[in-house]
């Protein structure tokens, strides 16, 4: 990542601003502080919308973490490290879909499904990097 340790690290943990950057997330409603109710939407016509809540948020480490509940259950993290004149972006993720359609469809769909959520993945990696670079 081009951008700054602290640059990226505060984007990350701010969920508002997700839907800013990150073309698939179509809303994120604040609950609180700690917690966004967000809405995405890859190129498959579905939606998926999930609870995400703080756990980490430790800047030292440079980790970033939030369990979710809704139509996704499980957990995301960021880990930010500093390298050279930017840093290294980590994304791990742990869920399981309990929107029972997705389910069902899973076992012929599932390579659909990765794909999907590869380009969403990509997407999301492109529009942070643009994000940063026109906050500087």
């Amino acid at each position: 990542m081009p951008a700054s340790f602290d640059a990226t690290f505060s984007a990350l943990k701010d969920l508002r601003t997700y839907a800013k950057w990150w073309p698939e997330v179509k809303s994120v409603i604040p609950v609180s502080e700690e917690k966004a109710v967000l809405l995405i939407m890859g190129l498959l016509p579905y939606a998926l919308e999930f609870l995400m809540e703080k756990l980490t948020e430790d800047p030292e480490a440079g980790v970033l973490s939030a369990q979710m509940t809704g139509d996704l259950i499980g957990f995301s993290s960021f880990k930010v490290q500093p390298e050279g004149d930017g840093c290294r972006l980590i994304y791990d993720q742990e869920v399981d879909v309990s929107k029972r359609l997705l389910r069902i469809l899973a076992p012929v769909a599932r390579p659909i499904f990765r794909l999907n959520h590869r380009l969403m993945m990509h997407r999301g990696e492109k529009g942070l990097r643009e994000f940063l670079a026109a906050k500087v």
